[in-house]
């Protein structure tokens, strides 16, 4: 008898629509929807797509924990042997619901689950040691190529059979470490990567780097006294009781909070959802982390022109580069937007 395989989807891939449809609620469908067509057929008989769940991706973002015990409520009514997620790509909201989704499923129902997005998808550096995450290309274009590497991935799994490399098997890495014995000793496979390297020859490193950004920063304010300056922090500050729910560490969301009319923040209205540093003196006076009352002071003065309404705030605890790297491209965007001509970032 064949696998039993639940797919799940967005509200796009789903064939219901692009943002405007981004709020639709959990749902699900019998049998394969989609790419599922396609998921269905690389199982070559073996396993069957039995169900189809599909969330929106903004209602996913914006009740994730919510959203997650829905959809594995879901799930589990058509009694999968396996879970197939995506492929995302790289849409960042879609690889993190994809990521929260494997994760519920593999810690709660204890079933096999395999996903697929591009390596600088979000998803990945949050959930790729939870569940094998097929390499895809940036767009669409490359699901020809994830599907059928996702339904071997699968099968594998349900088998009892023990994946490969990451590079035989097309997963990307997991950060998890297993023994492996070899031929030639350490000091000698080096050597001859190095020989290799000298030569200008190919060769394979056994423990690649991180590779991190360089960014060059920006020019100097040419106007500072007519100039708009917005606060931004990793600190973790947040209006009393975090009523977005900021994580402590490893953050997947960032505060948008308005201090229009604030002149200084007091501990009875702020605090800190930070859980990597001593909160003590950050919430006794927020304005240490988050120094609305110095700017106020020279917004007054005429050291530049205004204060922007708004302050943004999340959690460097912990937090992934990919979430880091989506929450200042979002921030930027609608920083830029309303005209803002510079930004002070505080940290702890």
């Amino acid at each position: 008898m064949a696998y039993r395989i639940v797919h799940y989807l967005n509200q796009f891939f789903a064939g219901l629509g692009g943002e405007e449809k981004a709020d639709t609620t959990p749902l699900k469908k019998d049998g394969p929807v989609g790419p599922g067509m396609a998921l269905n057929a690389a199982f070559g008989g073996e396993a069957e797509v039995v169900g189809t769940v599909i969330c929106g991706d903004g209602y996913f973002a914006e009740h994730m924990d919510e959203a997650t015990d829905q959809v594995l409520e879901l799930i589990s009514s058509f009694s999968p042997d396996a879970v197939v997620l995506g492929p995302a790509f790289n849409a960042g909201r879609y690889g993190t619901a994809c990521g929260a989704v494997g994760d519920a499923v593999s810690k709660r129902l204890g079933i096999p689950v395999v996903g697929g997005m591009y390596p600088e998808n979000p998803g990945v550096e949050m959930y790729r040691k939870s569940f094998p995450i097929v390499r895809t290309s940036d767009n669409a274009r490359g699901i020809k190529d994830a599907v059928p590497a996702m339904a071997g991935i699968a099968l594998k799994l349900l088998k009892g059979e023990p994946l490969g490399a990451p590079a035989e098997e097309g997963y990307i890495e997991r950060g998890v470490r297993v023994n492996l014995f070899r031929d030639v000793i350490g000091a000698e496979r080096a050597v001859e990567m190095l020989v290799r390297k000298l030569k200008g020859e190919p060769f394979t490193t056994e423990y690649p780097m991180p590779v991190f950004d360089r960014v060059p920063p920006a020019g100097a304010l040419k106007d500072l006294k007519n100039a708009t300056i917005a606060l931004v922090t990793s600190g973790g500050i947040v209006p009393k009781g975090n009523p977005d729910h900021i994580e402590a560490s490893s953050a997947t969301k960032y505060g948008e909070y308005s201090i229009d009319g604030v002149a200084s923040l007091t501990s009875d209205g702020y605090a800190t959802a930070h859980g990597g540093y001593d909160p003590t003196y950050a919430n006794s006076d927020p304005n240490r982390v988050l120094p609305v009352d110095v700017l106020r002071q020279m917004e007054s003065e005429g050291v530049f022109k205004k204060l922007y309404p708004y302050f943004y705030s999340t959690v460097g605890n912990g937090t992934p580069v990919a979430n880091a790297k989506r929450f200042g491209q979002e921030i930027a965007s609608k920083l830029k937007k309303d005209g803002v001509d510079a930004v002070i970032l505080t940290s702890t």
